[in-house]
C-alpha cells in the first residue's frame, strides 16, 4: 500500500530561512516559484538572459544567471528541461553546489539513467507534481493544489524526506496528498504511461478511429466528432467518476457496444506490445535512443511532428475548434 502524506505530515520550517533557487522560469518553473513565494519562503530564481528572465523580475524576483543562483542557494530546484539539465548541471550547477545543499527534481529521469551524478555530499529529492505548471498554479491560488509524488535519492543529512516534503508542502501538492515513490518507479511509470497511453497510445486510437471512418466513407467532420472531439467527455467522465462512473453516464448502447467490442479491438496483443514498449523503458534502451536523437538535434522529433500536423484530422479539428470556439 503506498504510503500517501497531506498537510498535517509536513511542515515548512525546515526551509525555513534557506535560499530557494528555483532553475528554470517556463510553466513549471514559474509556478512552482510563486507557490513557494506565497508560502512565505524565500526564493530567487536561476536562468538565462530572455523572456523567463525579464518575466521573473518584472514578477518581484531576484533573478540571477544559473551559476551564480546555485552559488547563493541552500536548496537548488532543478526545473530545466530534461535534456538541458545534464550540461547545465556540469557546467553552471555542479561548480557551484556547496556541500550540504538539497537539490531537488520534478523528475527523476537524469538521475534514474546516469546522466547526471550528484556529489555524495548533498541531499538529492524529488517533488513530481502530477499535472502542468498552469494547474500547479492555478489550484494553489483556489486553495487546493495538485497531488505529487516524492522521493529521495541521497540523504546526506538524514532529513532529506522531511526537505522533500516541505518543498511539496510550500507548492501546495500536500493539501491533495503525496505519494511516496522512487526515482526509479517514477522515471519508469511517467515514460511508459506517456508511451504507451497518455501521448502515444491515445494519439494514434483517435487517429486509428478517425482514419476507420473517413475510408468506410463517412464525412471526415463527423468522424473528428465520434473519433476525437467526444474523447474530451468521456476521459472528463472517467476523472470524475472513474470507469464504472463513466460508464453509468453514457447510453445503454454505448455501454453494451463499448463493453463487448473494445477489448476485441485493444486486446491482449496491444497488452503484449505494451509490455515490449515498457521493457524498453526499463532496460534504459528508450533512453539511450531519446539521448542520441536530441543530440543529433531531434530530427526524427521534427520529422513526425510534420507529420502529425499534416494529418487529415488536425485540418478538420482547426475547423471545428474554429467553429466551436472562434479561434
Amino acid at each position: 500500500m503506498a504510503k500517501i502524506y497531506t498537510d498535517k505530515d509536513a511542515s515548512l520550517d525546515p526551509l525555513k530561512g534557506k535560499t530557494i533557487a528555483v532553475l528554470g522560469y517556463g510553466i513549471q518553473g514559474r509556478a512552482q516559484a510563486l507557490n513557494l513565494r506565497d508560502s512565505g519562503l524565500r526564493v530567487i530564481v536561476g536562468v538565462r538572459k530572455g523572456k523567463s528572465w525579464d518575466l521573473a523580475e518584472q514578477e518581484g524576483f531576484d533573478v540571477f544567471d544559473v551559476g551564480e543562483a546555485v552559488k547563493r542557494a541552500d536548496v537548488v530546484m532543478v526545473l530545466l528541461p530534461d535534456m538541458e539539465q545534464p550540461k547545465v548541471w556540469r557546467e553552471q550547477i555542479e561548480p557551484n553546489l556547496r556541500g550540504g545543499s538539497v537539490v531537488d527534481f520534478a523528475h527523476g529521469f537524469n538521475i534514474h539513467f546516469g546522466l547526471i551524478k550528484p556529489p555524495p555530499n548533498v541531499d538529492v529529492v524529488m517533488v513530481a507534481p502530477k499535472g502542468p505548471g498552469r494547474l500547479v498554479r492555478d489550484e494553489f491560488l483556489a486553495g487546493r493544489g495538485v497531488p505529487a509524488l516524492v522521493a529521495v535519492h541521497q540523504n546526506y543529512s538524514g532529513r532529506a524526506m522531511e526537505y522533500a516534503l516541505a518543498i511539496a508542502k510550500g507548492i501546495g501538492a500536500t493539501r491533495a496528498g503525496v505519494i511516496e515513490t522512487t526515482f526509479r518507479e517514477e522515471t519508469e511509470t511517467d515514460l511508459i504511461g506517456e508511451q504507451n497511453v497518455l501521448v502515444g497510445g491515445l494519439l494514434e486510437l483517435l487517429r486509428k478511429g478517425f482514419e476507420v471512418m473517413v475510408e468506410l466513407g463517412y464525412q471526415p467532420e463527423v468522424a473528428y466528432f465520434e473519433a476525437i472531439n467526444e474523447a474530451k467527455l468521456i476521459m472528463d467522465l472517467i476523472w470524475q467518476r472513474g470507469f464504472y462512473g463513466m460508464l453509468t453516464g453514457v447510453s445503454e448502447t454505448a455501454r453494451y457496444g463499448g463493453l463487448t467490442v473494445g477489448p476485441k479491438v485493444i486486446d491482449d496483443s496491444v497488452k503484449q506490445r505494451m509490455k515490449e514498449a515498457a521493457a524498453r523503458v526499463r532496460d534504459g534502451s528508450f533512453a539511450k535512443e531519446w539521448v542520441e536523437e536530441y543530440s543529433r538535434g531531434a530530427p526524427n522529433l521534427k520529422r513526425m511532428l510534420e507529420e502529425v500536423k499534416g494529418h487529415p484530422a488536425e485540418k478538420v479539428g482547426e475547423q471545428i475548434r474554429r467553429l466551436m470556439f472562434g479561434s
